[in-house]
C-alpha cells in the first residue's frame, strides 16, 4: 500500500493535499494533539499542530509532527540521566529522517544493553504452590483448605529468580518495540537479543503507570535510565488504536508534559541536600480546605515551603508570559503564604520574557525565567544549573529567618 507522508511543525499549521476520508479519520485518532480544518481549495486541508510531537500512520497517511527545539535538545529532555554519548547517533538520526518513533526505540535498545550488560537484576520473590515435598515454609490456610490431603504439600518460600517487576516491564515494552515498523534491523537483532535474555520472565501485561511505583535503591538504580523510557514508550506508543471506524498507530509525546518532567529532574539533582523539590504538591486556596490546585514545583527546607514555581513549555509571540499564567502563579504564592515564585518557560523563538511584577495591593513579586532550548544541549545544562542557584537565592530571601 502506498504511504502518503506529510510534515508539520509543532504550533503551526501546513497546508496539505489529501483525500476526505484521510481528513476525517486523522481528526479522529489525533483528537487532542492536532486540528484538521477544509481550505477553500478542493482537495486541500490544513493542519494544525498542537503541542504534541511524534507521528501518526492512518488510513494510508503517515503523518509526521516535527518539534520546533533542536533534535538533539528533544533527546536531552528524553535522556533521563544519560549521557550526551548515549543519545547523539538517535539525535542525528531523527534529524536526517524526520521519524521520531525509530530514533527512540534505537535509543531504548541501547540503553537496554547498557543495562543489562551489568548483569540481569534479580531479586526475591515470594511463592505459594503445592510441591511433593516441604519446601520453605508450610502454607497452613493453604494445606487446611485440602480436606486432609497430604499430598502435595502447600508451600510458601522465597525464590530468588529473575522474573521480578523491573524485569517484567522490561519485556512488556521489548515486545512493544518489536512491533513498531521502520526500526533499523540492527535495532530489531538487539531487540530480539534482549528477549532471549528475559526469556524467564514472565509475558505480563504492564501499564505505564506501573513502572511509577518502583523504588529505585542501589541495588537496582542501573535500571532507571531504560525503565523510564519503557515507560515512555508504554504511554504513548499506539499500534492499534480504534476509534469508531478509524484503525491508526502513532507515538505521539506530550512536550508540555516532557518539559516539566525535565525541568523538575534537573533541578531535584542540583538543589539536593540544599532544598527538597515536590512536583505537584496538593494545595488549597480556600481556608477550608476549598478550590484544590497542584503547582508543578514546589521547594521545601526542613518541613516548610520556601518557594513555588510552575512550568510551561510554551511562551506567547511577544516574549511575554501570559496573563493566565500570572493569574496562577499568584494564586500559588497566596495560597502557600509566599512572597515571591517563579513561571519557568521554554523559550525557543528567540527574545526574553519579562523578568518580574510585582502585585498591586498584595506585594507579591512574580518572577519569569527561561530555558533556552534553541542552542546546544551544553548550553541547557548550563542555564538550568543557573536557574537552580537563582532559586536557592530568591528561596534564601524568602524564607524565615529560623529557618
Amino acid at each position: 500500500m502506498t504511504i502518503d507522508l506529510a510534515t508539520v511543525v509543532e504550533y503551526e499549521s501546513q497546508r496539505v493535499r489529501i483525500t476526505d476520508r484521510q481528513a476525517r479519520s486523522l481528526a479522529e485518532a489525533a483528537s487532542g494533539a492536532l486540528t484538521v480544518a477544509t481550505d477553500p481549495e478542493p482537495g486541500w486541508w490544513r493542519i494544525t499542530a498542537q503541542h504534541y510531537v511524534g507521528s501518526l500512520e492512518v488510513d494510508g497517511l503517515r503523518l509526521l509532527i516535527r518539534p520546533k527545539i533542536r533534535p538533539e535538545n528533544l533527546f536531552l529532555l528524553l535522556e533521563v540521566g544519560l549521557q550526551a554519548k548515549d543519545w547523539r547517533q538517535e539525535a542525528y538520526d531523527y534529524a536526517s529522517t524526520h521519524d521520531l518513533l525509530p530514533s527512540v526505540i534505537a535509543f531504548f535498545t541501547r540503553t537496554v544493553e547498557t543495562t543489562l550488560a551489568r548483569g540481569l537484576l534479580r531479586s526475591y520473590r515470594e511463592v505459594r504452590e503445592p510441591l511433593v515435598a516441604l519446601r520453605g515454609r508450610l502454607d497452613l490456610a493453604a494445606q487446611f483448605t485440602r480436606s486432609g490431603i497430604a499430598s502435595p504439600v502447600a508451600c510458601r518460600y522465597d525464590d530468588f529468580t529473575a522474573d521480578i517487576a523491573e524485569n517484567r516491564y522490561l519485556r512488556t515494552a521489548l515486545r512493544r518495540a518489536l512491533q513498531v515498523p521502520r526500526v533499523a534491523p540492527a535495532d530489531r537483532r538487539r531487540l530480539m537479543q534482549q528477549l532471549v535474555a528475559l526469556e524467564d520472565v514472565a509475558d505480563v501485561g504492564s501499564q505505564p503507570e506501573d513502572i511509577d511505583h518502583i523504588n529505585f535503591t542501589r541495588l537496582n538504580s542501573h535500571y532507571e535510565p531504560a525503565l523510564r523510557l519503557a515507560r515512555l514508550i508504554l504511554a504513548n506508543l499506539t499500534l492499534v488504536d480504534q476509534r469508531g471506524s478509524t484503525t491508526a498507530s502513532s507515538f505521539l509525546l506530550d512536550m508540555n508534559r516532557l518539559f516539566e518532567r525535565f525541568v523538575t529532574e534537573r533541578l531535584r539533582r542540583a538543589l539536593q541536600g540544599r532544598l527538597d523539590v515536590r512536583a505537584e504538591p496538593p494545595v488549597f486556596l480556600g481556608e477550608q480546605r476549598q478550590v484544590f490546585m497542584k503547582p508543578d514545583l514546589t521547594f521545601v527546607r526542613r518541613t516548610a515551603t520556601v518557594y513555588v514555581g510552575d512550568i510551561k513549555y510554551k511562551i506567547t509571540h511577544d516574549a511575554g508570559a501570559k496573563n493566565g499564567d500570572y493569574y496562577q502563579l499568584l494564586a500559588y504564592t497566596t495560597a502557600l503564604d509566599l512572597p515571591e515564585g517563579v513561571l519557568i518557560y521554554c523559550l525557543a523563538e528567540g527574545g526574553a520574557p519579562e523578568r518580574a511584577v510585582t502585585v498591586r495591593h498584595a506585594g507579591k513579586l512574580l518572577h519569569t525565567r527561561a530555558i533556552d532550548l534553541s542552542g546546544p544541549p551544553a548550553r541547557v545544562g548550563v542555564a538550568m544549573a543557573e536557574l537552580a542557584e537563582w532559586i536557592v537565592e530568591r528561596a534564601t530571601l524568602a524564607m524565615p529567618r529560623w529557618l
